[in-house]
């Protein structure tokens, strides 16, 4: 059973150019393979194209709304367990309900902290990569299983 982490694949999604590139340096010292996209359609098409571990999400963006994107994305069966950070300047508490509802992993305020940054996507790409070797250990054991009954 190969145990080796793939390179994860995430999404920035964010209308401001100066955020997205703030956010690539910022993640410039994780080996990941790193995509944007500048609307919530682009990010719709990006997330069912290109299947990302993880989408760093701004809520204000226009087209369709961060909340939308992600509620979306959590209905859609081929998408639902991508990981979703929300980030944004709304910081009142409501603001954090509706992306709770949505759906959304967990949330960084605007003007986000390099290192709270960094420290919640490694800890959300450490939980991906638990749940899938998991689904693979539980595909194997399922394996195992079927092929006993047969012998028996």
């Amino acid at each position: 059973m190969d145990t080796t982490p793939d390179r994860p694949v995430i999404l920035i999604a964010d209308d401001h150019p100066q955020n997205v590139e703030l956010l690539e340096a910022y993640l410039s010292g994780i080996d990941c393979e790193i995509l944007t996209a500048a609307d919530g359609e682009e990010t719709l098409q990006v997330v069912r194209e290109q299947k990302p571990d993880l989408v760093l999400l701004d809520v204000m963006m226009p087209r369709v709304s961060g909340f939308e994107v992600c509620r979306t994305i959590r209905a859609d069966p081929e998408t639902s367990n991508t990981l979703v950070l929300i980030v944004t300047a709304l910081n009142e508490a409501a603001d954090f309900e509706r992306g709770v509802q949505a759906g959304t992993d967990d949330f960084l305020t605007k003007p986000v902290n390099k290192v709270e940054l960094l420290c919640r996507v490694k800890s959300l790409l450490r939980v991906r990569h638990l749940k899938n070797q998991l689904d693979r250990t539980l595909a194997y054991l399922s394996e195992v299983e079927e092929a006993s009954r047969g012998r028996g």
